[in-house]
């Protein structure tokens, strides 16, 4: 497994969290995969390329996104990645039950800008 989808921890209260990012060139995306140790429970924040949202598709470090006006966040980074999984579980949108489920990243990254939040 190559440096990008290396599984690092995130210990959360009484949760532990395996992590990794991974691009899709195919799609052009940026994938944070969150798996809750033991519970089989899967969450993969993602981000698609389109109109006022990048990825780094080489034009900055790997993992980078940005909504191309001066907000960008690192998702190599233990505290963003801590700051998106919280703004997943203030939203109650964190999986309970065993399985893969996928959402769409961009309106935690808005929160987060909106709240002037940066790396």
């Amino acid at each position: 497994m190559g440096l990008n989808r290396r599984l690092r921890s995130l210990v959360v209260g009484d949760a532990t969290w395996l992590w990794s990012v991974h691009h899709k060139h195919a799609e052009c995306r940026e994938i944070l995969s969150l798996h809750r140790e033991g519970t089989g429970v899967t969450l993969r924040i993602v981000f698609r390329a389109g109109p006022g949202r990048y990825v780094a598709e080489g034009h900055w470090y790997a993992g980078s996104i940005t909504n191309g006006r001066g907000d960008l966040l690192n998702l190599h980074e233990p505290g963003v990645v801590r700051r998106l999984l919280d703004e997943t579980a203030a939203r109650d949108a964190l999986p309970a039950t065993p399985g893969e489920t996928e959402m769409d990243g961009w309106p935690l990254f808005d929160a987060l800008a909106g709240r002037g939040e940066r790396p």
